[in-house]
Order: C-alpha cells, then structure tokens, then sequence
C-alpha cells in the first residue's frame, strides 16, 4: 500500500524537539484548565504546556462547514478516539473524526504518561475478586500486556518516536504498605503476570534517591511515554488510511433513526450508516442524556520543572517512572534536558496556578531535599473523572446501530485507552468479544455527581485522610 497516496490531506508525522520551545498554546483554552509557564521564558494569555513546547508545531485540520456521510464517526481526537479510529481504519471501514478544539488538546495531552497496568483503578486482585480465573486473566492481560505491546506494535509500524521507556516503579511511604504491594503482586502472579518483584529498601534506594520510601514494587511491564506524541502518531496512522479528521468541530447531539445514526455538529450533520464512538472522556454526560451519569469530575495537576542542577541520575538512576503510595499520590520522571515531570493531588473544585505551583515545588523538595535551587517551568491542570468501583465505564447501547462510550478513568490508562479504541474496532468488526467484557462491570449511578462533586470529594478525601492516620499501614490511594 502506497500510504502517501491514501492520505486524506498532507499529514506529518509527530517530531520531537531536543527540549522545548516556550510558546502560545495552538489550542483553544476550554474549561477551567489552564497552562502557567515561569515568566522568565515569555507572557502568553494560554501558554503551550510541557508536552506541546516539547513537539514541533503539528498539522491543523478543517472545520466541518457541510453535511457528510460515513459508516462511523468517532467523536473525541484524545487517545481513545484517534486509537478507534486508527483501527477502523486499518479495517477498511470509512471513518471520519471530529473533535471540538484539537487533537490531543485534553486529558491525552495534559496527563502524567506513566504506562502502568489495570483498569483505571481496577488492578489485578480487583479483577480476580469479581471474576473468574479465566475471565480475570483475560481482563487483566487486556489491561497490561496486550495494552503495553499494542502501543509498541503502533510505534513500530508507523515508525513513531514517543520516548518510550519500560519498566516503573510503586514506592511504599509506610512500610505497611508493602504488604499490599505483595498482595498485589501476587495476585499478578496468580492470573500469570510475571512482571514484578519486591524491593526492600536498599534495592530501591538503587532506583530513587529518596529517604522516604521503605521498599517498593518493581514492574517490568509499564513504562513512560510522551502522550501527546502518542495521541498524534495515532492520528497520524488513521490518516495514513484514508481517515478524514476534523478540528474545532464540536457535536451538539446525537439521534439515531433508521437509515443511520445522525451527528449534530456546530456547521454540520454527519450521517453516520453504521455506528457512533463517543471518545469525549468526562464530558460523554453531556451527550448521554437521560442515560445514567456514572462519573464526577476532578481536576488534575503536572509541573515539568527547569533543568537540574543536579544530574537526574543522581535522583533517578534506573530512569523508571514513580508512583508512590500516600493517599495524595506524588508520581514522578525523568524528561527530556534534565528536567523533573512531577505530578499529584486530585480536587473536586480546580486551583489556580499560584496554588498548585507552590504544592508541586513542595512535594519536590519533600522527596528530593537535596535539591536546593529547584524552579518549575511549566505547571498544567488537567480534568478527568471518577466513577464509584474505580474501574472504567464502558457502554455499547443503540436500537438498530452500536453506540460506543467510554469514560471514568479515575486519572489512569494511557495505555488501555489506546487498547479499548481497538477492542472497538474489533467489536464492530465481529473480531473479538473484548468490549463486550468490559461491559459486563456493573457501575452504580451518582444523581447529581457533577454538581456535587466540589462538596463530595472533599468529604471523601477527608475521611479517606483521617482512617489513612488512625491505621497508616493500610495503603489507600486516591
């Protein structure tokens, strides 16, 4: 196959700088999510965050202004999104994508880009609690293996740079909390993962330079990522099959009738013959309807900080990405020109940029003391959603032609998100029956979860904090 000739416009590929270019964001600030950069490098109403200052500026596709048809139109140019749609593609299926600002320009392109296993919040003891043996192993290989090998078969056939680094690492802050980590890793093992091991304190001290652990899980299997990079390499190879994308188009509705599925757009209807994918992630609520609202939304926060004085080996000397166990989880890596990614906390009302750069340059020094002059280049807020049993909510619903939603992500799953836009592809397809297992999770409804998510995640995180202090050795984090 000639791919330049099955282009629907001239599309390059993703290209990474060697560090970054501090710039105004090309995307449209949306929401209550905001951009900081330090004034030093440059005064910008939406500056660009770390992933996209770190990328040469990308493509920018059309407005829809018309009425189309396809077979499937694939709403949302996140990570789920441009996967579904790279993988009808490559089926042959006529695809179009349409997304409200630009690709990448949400959650895909704002989160931590650690890889790490599980459904959302749903790891592998979770799964063999609700399941099967045979049922929970498929589910938890979806969730790891399969996910982690699918992004390097996509970066390999489309001949993508992501700086993709394997393996990473969950750090105990109490050494109570090793005994989950094990209980964890054991429960991998029985479904026949055997991709971690235990690391007493010595052993982790050769990965983090830090004090404030006291062991840890090692994990073979995740790794980091540049998500941008991914969610754009994603689009890149959808177009590169005929696919047709366009930007700063957003959907008003969705209506099924009986020649098709009708998609409302801003300055257009697209006739969609034979399915819908809903890939909008928190905000799928607003096309549900009177469809049960399973999430609440909370707000995320990431810094990149300016170079170190220090070489991040000295911190860092295996490069594996952070987790650790606190209940306000901090999570952490190396990027490019030796700077520190550094990422935490999770509210129900948004902080401002002044707020959450003093709680991330915080959080720094608390685990890496040894740094003594450390400044902070770029800090970013990020929205995602919760759903009550902490697993993702996947739908498929329609009389006559399938409707896919994903959502709940609960702020994890670069990596299964990239895997369940092709168990999509698959199901409508007739491939594979693995969405159909992702729907048989129950979720349990949240009347005025949205609304109330200021108030309700406080209370939770308060109460989760007092039993964290009344029983610290009981690992919950949130």
């Amino acid at each position: 196959m000639n791919r330049e000739l099955n282009m629907s416009i001239n599309v390059t590929k993703p290209k990474l700088l060697q560090d970054v270019a501090f710039k105004a964001s090309h995307y449209q600030q949306t929401g209550k999510e905001w951009n900081w950069i330090a004034p030093t490098h440059g005064q910008f109403d939406h500056p660009a965050n770390y992933y996209e200052s770190s990328l040469q500026d990308w493509n920018t596709f059309p407005a829809l202004n018309s009425d189309i048809e396809c077979d499937v139109v694939v709403i949302g140019g996140g990570l789920l999104g441009s996967s579904a749609a790279l993988h009808l593609a490559e089926q042959g299926i006529e695809t179009v994508l349409v997304e409200k600002n630009r690709i990448g320009s949400a959650a895909s392109g704002r989160n931590g880009g650690q890889l790490t296993p599980g459904l959302a919040r749903w790891e592998a003891e979770t799964m063999a609690e609700h399941f099967s043996f045979e049922d929970a192993k498929k589910l938890w290989h979806f969730t790891s293996t399969e996910a982690m090998t699918l992004i390097d078969n996509i970066s390999e056939k489309y001949d993508l740079d992501l700086q993709r680094k394997r393996g990473h690492i969950t750090a105990a802050v109490h050494s109570g909390h090793l005994d989950a980590l094990r209980d964890g890793m054991q429960a991998r093992e029985y479904l026949e993962d055997k991709n971690t091991a235990m690391l007493n304190q010595d052993e982790l001290r050769e990965h983090i330079q830090s004090s404030n652990y006291f062991g840890g899980l090692l994990d073979h299997l995740g790794g980091h990522i540049h998500p941008l990079a991914l969610t754009r390499g994603l689009a890149y190879g959808f177009c590169l099959n005929g696919g047709k994308i366009y930007e700063q188009t957003e959907v008003i509705s969705i209506q099924e009738h009986a020649d098709g599925v009708y998609v409302s757009t801003t300055n257009g209807v697209i006739k969609a013959r034979k399915s819908v994918v809903m890939a909008v992630h928190h905000a799928s609520f607003k096309l549900l309807e009177q469809r049960s609202q399973t999430t609440i939304p909370f707000y995320t926060y990431v810094c990149t900080t300016a170079p170190l004085e220090v070489d991040l080996k000295e911190l860092l000397p295996t490069d594996m990405p952070v987790y650790d166990t606190q209940f306000q989880i901090d999570y952490y890596r190396g990027v490019s020109q030796n700077r520190l990614l550094f990422g935490g906390e999770g509210t129900g009302s948004c902080w401002g940029a002044e707020q959450t750069h003093d709680y991330l340059l915080g959080r720094i020094q608390h685990v890496f003391p040894q740094l003594k002059n450390v400044k902070i280049d770029f800090v970013w807020s990020g929205t995602t959603d919760l759903t009550v049993n902490g697993a993702t909510d996947c739908r498929k619903f329609g009389d006559k032609y399938s409707i896919y939603s994903v959502q709940g992500w609960s702020g994890h799953g670069v990596a299964q998100t990239v895997r369940i836009g092709k168990a999509i592809a698959d199901d409508f397809c007739g491939r594979s029956d693995d969405f159909d297992m992702l729907t048989k999770i129950q979720h349990i409804n949240i009347p005025m979860g949205r609304a109330l998510a200021p108030i309700v995640i406080p209370i939770a995180k308060s109460m989760y904090g007092i039993g964290a202090m009344i029983n610290p050795g009981k690992m919950v984090s949130f």
